[in-house]
């Protein structure tokens, strides 16, 4: 059975540079700064794009070359945003710092999701598994209050937990290599 999951790919065309004001980062390895979320890194320019999209490694930003919001970014800005700007709404600017982390975790749990698909399940945890796909992929879409609910609900953890009951699947597609 093929799940069916919303893009979980980045496309930053189709973004309002949701990473690069919502999320913080530390001076390090990785930054040069540090930068608070909800704060817009230095280098973004007016049309949300990077000035230094191509040498970002170079310039000490190898933490934003490997982030991956998994489709997170382009996701939020078309259904939670749904045209609108967090630079001419300001007041957008709290809702997107609180949802991107959310629903790159919701991206996240349905790619584990649809890789657990592929395995040999039996009909009760094909089904649990297509439910727990369900919850996270409401069909009335995601808004700012349902990812605050996501936050502090039980759904990631119930997802975790199923991941973690699918090991006796995974031991047998792979008999050669222990699981832990």
């Amino acid at each position: 059975m093929e799940i069916s999951t919303p893009e979980l790919q980045a496309d930053c065309s189709r973004c309002e540079a949701l990473c690069c004001f919502a999320l913080a980062f530390v001076q390090g390895p990785e930054f040069p700064f540090d930068k608070s979320n909800g704060e817009a890194c230095p280098n973004l320019d007016e049309k949300n794009g990077c000035r230094i999209y191509t040498e970002r490694d170079v310039q000490g930003y190898a933490g934003c070359a490997k982030y991956d919001c998994l489709g997170a970014g382009q996701r939020l800005t078309q259904e939670i945003l749904a045209g609108r700007s967090w630079r001419e709404e300001p007041s957008l600017m709290r809702v997107v710092v609180e949802a991107l982390p959310a629903m790159r975790e919701v991206h996240e749990l349905l790619g584990l999701l649809k890789g657990a698909a592929a395995l040999p399940l039996n009909a009760e945890d094909r089904a649990r598994l297509e439910d727990l796909c369900r919850e996270l992929s409401p069909e009335e879409g995601w808004t700012a209050d349902s990812l605050s609910q996501f936050r502090a609900g039980t759904l990631s953890s119930r997802v975790h937990g199923f991941l973690q009951s699918l090991r006796p699947y995974v031991r047998q597609a792979r008999p050669s290599q222990a699981v832990r």
